[in-house]
């Protein structure tokens, strides 16, 4: 038997997903609970495997893992159960999967959502530099290449969604870089800001460049979905207590940062 979770986390409370030694990961914390509880022995035997190895500071409202629960363990594996044991990590869904299932070669698609300040930016400008990304192209310029990582990535599409104060860009594609979407995210708003021409983002897809794009913080990045085709099920009761979990921690920040949007917006 395979199991896959969704996952939400809070991805300024870790060093990233990635287990590493002597530092707090949302793959160390999801073992953690997981050992205590016995449902798994080791990451090794259970298979133990993830979707997407978000950086330190993203979050995520839609990740997954899966892996092979001991024996007899497998009823414990539920997200009313584990989001006793969690901190900062929500689970927000449960699926039975094939032996072979790996999360992070199963996915159709991710989706990735960036929360971006409005700087007095010049949405035209953004829209039109956003769809110049669409497509397949050789993103070496707007990403941190690995060695032997082949730099051709297809995104399927942007979307910018304008609100008070603020923009939300969405970027859809089969797979991405390290750091693509950050860098993607900040070309956008430097043509927004003026600092950057949509021929410029142009000429750099085509391979003209002579120093790359740097990094948007990740810290207002999600990853917002992956598709799978895939039913995660989830009791009302879980997703319950994950949205009453958010509220306490949350909601003194969200109500701080209306009152000083309002500000900036007023002033």
């Amino acid at each position: 038997m395979r199991l896959a979770l969704r996952i939400a986390y809070d991805g300024t409370a870790f060093y990233g997903f990635q287990r590493q030694p002597n530092l707090r990961t949302v793959e160390g914390e999801l073992i953690r609970a997981l050992r205590k509880l016995g449902i798994i022995a080791d990451p090794a035997s259970s298979k133990f495997k993830g979707a997407s190895r978000t950086d330190r500071g993203v979050s995520a409202f839609f990740n997954v893992v899966a892996f092979d629960p001991v024996k007899g363990k497998e009823n414990l594996a539920t997200p009313e159960v584990l989001n006793h044991h969690l901190r900062d990590v929500w689970v927000l869904g449960r699926a039975q999967v094939p032996d072979d299932f790996h999360p992070r070669f199963a996915a159709g698609s991710k989706t990735y959502r960036y929360y971006l300040v409005d700087e007095g930016l010049e949405a035209g400008t953004m829209i039109e530099c956003a769809k110049l990304f669409e497509g397949t192209h050789d993103f070496s310029a707007f990403a941190r290449l690995e060695p032997g990582r082949n730099p051709v990535r297809k995104v399927n599409s942007i979307e910018l969604m304008q609100r008070r104060g603020y923009y939300v860009i969405e970027v859809t594609g089969e797979s991405f870089l390290w750091e693509m979407v950050r860098r993607i995210v900040n070309a956008i708003r430097f043509c927004g800001l003026g600092l950057l021409k949509p021929f410029e983002v142009a000429e750099m897809l085509s391979g003209k460049y002579e120093r790359k794009i740097p990094p948007a913080p990740p810290e207002n990045l999600v990853l917002w979905r992956i598709e799978y085709g895939i039913q995660f099920e989830a009791s009302e009761k879980a997703l319950k207590k994950a949205k009453e979990d958010l509220f306490s921690r949350y909601s003194r920040a969200l109500v701080r940062a209306v009152l000083l949007g309002d500000w900036l917006i007023s002033l």
